[in-house]
C-alpha cells in the first residue's frame, strides 16, 4: 500500500519547510533524500570511520563488509551480479571512465561507428563525441519524430556492421519518454556493436533489470534515486570488465608494480583506485532498500497518476506548449513545457517566489532542445513523495506568471 504521508514524513526537507510549503517538483535534478540514508552515513562516520580493504582491525572491517554489502544490494535490484558493479562519483564519471576504457581496450578503426540518440545527456554524449574525435570515428544519431520519441524505424539503417558502440538513455530528462532499449540492443547484437545504456533519469522510478535490456554497461548516479550526491554505480557485464583496462589509476587495483609495468587485479577492484566513496555507496544501498520496500512498481503507478494530472491542467492553460511523454505509462515522471511570451528561465524564478521548485533549461540536453525547436523548457519532474497540492501550486504559479509577463 502506498501510504503518501508515511513517505512524505520520511523525508526531512519537507519538515524543515515552516514557513511555506515547499512543492519539490525537480526530482530530475536531484531527489531529496529520505532520514534512513541520512542515517545510514551518519553511522558509518560515528561508528566505524576507516579505509576499505586495507585493515585488519575492527573498524576497518566493518567499513569493508559494509562497502561490499553495498555492492551486493546494488547489483541486486538491476539483476546484476556483485563483480560487475563499479562504484564512480556518478553517472558522469562512469561514462568519461567508460570511454577511455573502450579507447584503450577496444579495436576501433578510423571510420568505426558509434551511434547515440539524439536524447542523450551531455554525461554520455560527450565523452562518445570525444571519442569519436580522438579515434576519427563517425558519430551518427537517432532522431526523434513529431511526438518527441525515438524514430525507431530509423535505427536497422543507422546500426551497421562498422558500428562499434551504441549508446542510448533509457528515459529522456526531458520529456520523461521510456525508450525500447531491448529493441535497440537487439538490432545491436546482429551487427556485433556494444551497448551502454545511460539509466540515470529512469532508475528509482521504474524496475530496471540489465538483462532484459541486454546492454554490455549501464551507470546511474545515486541522487536522482534518493541517495546521496558524489556516488553513481556502472555496470559493465563480466566478459567486458575482464576484458577491458582501467581508465582511472592509483592505489589498491594491482597484484604487482615495478619500475615498468603494473598487473591488474580482476573487476571491479580494477576500476575502483583510490579510496572510494564509502559513506555515498552505503547511503545508495540504503536508498535502493528504501526504493524496494515502497515496491518501484507502486512507486511508477503513483507517479503516473500525478503526470497524467499536471499534463491535463496544463493543457487548460493557454499559451502553454507541452514537451513530454504524453502515455504516461511510458514516461518516468517528467513534463517539460514552456509559456508563450516568457523565457523558461523567468518563468521558473517566479514560480520559485511561490515555493514551487521546478527547473528551466536545456537540462544538459542540448542537442535535443534544439530539436525541440525551442531554447529552453520548463521542467517539473514528479516523483515518489509529490501529491496533488504540489501540482496545483505549480499550475496556479504558471497561470499568474502568464499574467505578470503578459503585462
Amino acid at each position: 500500500m502506498f501510504d503518501i504521508k508515511k513517505i512524505k514524513a520520511d523525508f526531512p526537507i519537507f519538515k524543515a519547510s515552516k514557513e511555506a510549503t515547499l512543492h519539490y517538483l525537480d526530482s530530475a535534478a536531484s531527489s531529496q533524500t529520505p532520514e534512513c540514508v541520512i542515517s545510514a552515513m551518519d553511522e558509518y562516520y560515528r561508528n566505524f570511520r576507516s579505509n576499505v580493504h586495507r585493515g585488519a582491525y575492527a573498524l576497518s572491517e566493518k567499513a569493508s563488509e559494509s562497502y561490499e554489502g553495498a555492492r551486493g544490494i546494488v547489483a541486486e535490484f538491476i539483476g546484476a551480479s556483485e563483480n560487475e558493479i563499479i562504484f564512480t562519483a556518478g553517472a558522469t564519471a562512469s561514462a568519461n571512465m567508460l570511454a577511455y576504457s573502450f579507447e584503450q581496450s577496444l579495436d576501433l578503426k578510423e571510420g568505426d561507428e558509434i551511434v547515440v540518440s539524439i536524447m542523450e545527456h551531455h554525461a554520455i554524449l560527450l565523452p562518445l563525441q570525444e571519442l569519436a574525435r580522438r579515434k576519427k570515428l563517425n558519430l551518427k544519431y537517432i532522431n526523434v519524430d513529431e511526438n518527441y520519441r525515438l524514430d525507431y524505424k530509423s535505427v536497422e539503417s543507422l546500426i551497421t556492421e562498422r558500428t562499434k558502440i551504441v549508446g542510448i538513455t533509457l528515459a529522456s530528462n526531458v520529456t520523461g519518454a521510456i525508450n525500447d532499449v531491448s529493441y535497440i540492443s537487439q538490432i545491436a547484437r546482429k551487427m556485433g556493436a556494444l551497448v551502454v545504456v545511460d539509466a540515470t533519469a529512469a532508475m528509482g522510478h521504474i524496475p530496471v533489470s540489465v538483462k532484459e535490456l541486454d546492454c554490455d554497461a549501464m551507470f546511474f548516479s545515486g541522487h536522482k534515486m534518493c541517495g546521496p550526491t558524489g556516488i553513481g554505480a556502472l555496470y559493465i557485464n563480466g566478459e567486458l570488465g575482464e576484458k577491458l583496462n582501467p581508465s582511472f589509476f592509483g592505489g589498491g587495483i594491482v597484484t604487482d608494480v615495478d619500475l615498468e609495468k603494473a598487473e591488474f587485479v580482476s573487476a571491479p577492484e580494477k576500476f575502483e583506485a583510490g579510496t572510494p566513496n564509502i559513506s555515498g555507496a552505503i547511503g545508495m544501498a540504503e536508498a535502493v532498500k528504501y526504493l524496494t520496500e515502497i515496491g518501484l512498481e507502486n512507486i511508477k503507478k503513483r507517479t503516473e497518476e500525478l503526470t497524467s494530472y499536471t499534463i491535463e491542467k496544463l493543457k487548460e492553460i493557454d499559451g502553454v506548449k507541452i514537451f513530454a511523454e504524453q502515455d504516461v505509462e511510458k514516461n518516468v515522471g517528467i513534463v517539460s513545457f514552456t509559456v508563450e511570451g516568457a523565457h523558461p528561465h523567468d518563468v521558473i524564478e517566479f514560480l520559485g517566489r511561490d515555493n514551487v521548485a521546478v527547473r528551466g533549461g536545456h537540462h544538459c540536453a542540448l542537442p535535443f532542445v534544439k530539436a525541440l525547436g525551442v531554447p529552453a523548457t520548463v521542467r517539473a519532474s514528479i516523483y515518489l513523495y509529490n501529491i496533488k497540492e504540489d501540482v496545483d501550486a505549480l499550475i496556479s504559479s504558471v497561470k499568474k506568471a502568464q499574467e505578470f509577463f503578459k503585462k
